[in-house]
């Protein structure tokens, strides 16, 4: 029997309709294109992308040179520039601005065939310290209202590159999907005294069946409410509302959770194209006592058709129950 769930954050029913029979096996395998030629995010190809803005490289290599193990360096197409004014206007009863703001992209790692998944615990770690200094340099920026960190993962996921990397895009706007969170954040601790985020976080402890893994600082689940077949999210289990503020050791012990689900998921579903999005604190924001920053990972495997087009809900094939189930059978191996 399909089930109607109601997400409890942001009040999205989802259906989750388990009669279609979408087990791991039944999606289909994407083809995984290799790019062929020329990569301007390998080493030796430096020149070919703007200045970098930060770098972790060997002791002596030179700045915008090769010898790197990570690299992050403006989008050379961005969807938003960092030069000039706002200048907001209203046009008739529309509302307009330029866009302003910044657009980076985050080189993981230097070998162009590995996932980040397949680097080593370290350079992902290294990944989410590059990510904290990029948001506290730009979070001085006034103009800047909210930062969005997140990865396009094959060619169905939006990725027109394959050499891995991840994006920052910070908006003089807050995004309504992350106002709608903080509402019902906010919402939740005015009726209980307490972040929804962390009460979901003991009910599926107590619970387990939503459960992927966990250790002593992070837990991944499949939420209760999922959109899409496999959908994880990886949540701190203290109570955090600003992802930069977390210290180095906190993300030393975030890394192998990291790691641990996308491999996974990459058994399970047999090399999924995916996105992942850290959904933080807006910038200068007054959420800290309600709102807790979390990862949300969807393997691209099903598609969007008229029905979730016209009405806003989405159906699932796959229950998240099934889904954790599958995800913690897979060994990984040390």
């Amino acid at each position: 029997m399909p089930e109607l769930r109601k997400d409890p954050i942001v009040d999205r029913w989802v259906i989750i309709a388990e009669d279609r029979g979408k087990r791991p096996g039944d999606f289909p395998s994407p083809t995984r294109k290799l790019q062929v030629g020329f990569c301007p995010f390998c080493p030796g190809n430096e020149s070919k992308t703007p200045p970098e803005v930060l770098a972790l490289r060997a002791s002596g290599a030179p700045r915008n040179g090769s010898g790197w193990s990570l690299r992050v360096v403006p989008n050379k197409y961005p969807a938003l520039k960092i030069e000039g004014e706002m200048n907001r206007t209203g046009l008739g009863m529309f509302d307009r601005m330029n866009g302003i703001g910044a657009h980076e992209v985050i080189i993981e790692g230097p070998q162009h065939e590995l996932a980040l998944e397949e680097l080593p615990e370290k350079n992902i770690q290294d990944c989410l310290w590059a990510y904290q200094q990029r948001i506290i340099d730009l979070k001085g920026d006034s103009r800047f209202r909210h930062i969005v960190i997140f990865k396009n993962h094959g060619e169905a996921a939006g990725a027109t590159l394959e050499h891995t990397h991840s994006q920052l895009i910070a908006l003089p706007i807050t995004p309504k999907r992350v106002s709608d969170e903080i509402i019902g954040a906010r919402r939740h601790y005015e009726l209980k005294e307490r972040c929804i985020f962390c009460d979901i976080i003991d009910q599926e402890r107590s619970d387990g069946q939503r459960v992927v893994m966990e250790n002593s600082d992070f837990i991944a689940l499949c939420p209760y409410a999922s959109r899409f077949p496999f959908e994880t999210w990886i949540l701190p289990r203290y109570h955090q509302s600003h992802f930069e503020k977390d210290s180095v050791n906190q993300m030393a012990a975030m890394a192998p959770i990291l790691k641990d689900v996308l491999l996974k998921i990459r058994i399970a579903l047999n090399h999924p194209p995916y996105n992942f999005i850290l959904h933080n604190s807006p910038v200068n924001g007054h959420h800290d006592a309600y709102y807790h920053w979390h990862i949300e990972i969807t393997p691209k495997v099903t598609k969007m058709a008229g029905f979730e087009e016209g009405t806003g809900f989405y159906i699932n094939p796959t229950s998240p129950e099934e889904a954790a189930e599958v995800l913690r059978s897979i060994p990984i191996q040390p």
